[in-house]
């Protein structure tokens, strides 16, 4: 039984951890895009606003330790730059 629980923990842990290390590769996959200068031409201008203001909010949440809220965000964003997550 008390294997059970360790292994359990251990998998909640290591899942968590995942979660947590998957914010920085989507803000760089938003980055790439927003980097792009054929972004503006593409978007309209209240769209990448709010695209922008989403990258930023995920990567505060994600320093703040709130990887929940931050992967939110950052899909949301990626969803209104339509970026396909690959992961």
């Amino acid at each position: 039984m008390k294997k059970q629980l360790l292994v359990g923990f251990l998998v909640m842990l290591f899942a968590g951890a995942s979660w947590a290390h998957s914010c920085p590769r989507l803000m760089a996959e938003i980055d790439a895009v927003l980097e792009d200068e054929h972004v503006e031409s593409h978007l309209e201008a209240d769209v990448l606003a709010e695209a922008k203001r989403l990258r930023e909010d995920g990567e505060r949440y994600h320093e703040e330790g709130d990887h929940d809220r931050s992967m939110e965000a950052l899909e949301e964003a990626m969803k209104l730059l339509a970026i396909e997550d690959n992961s």
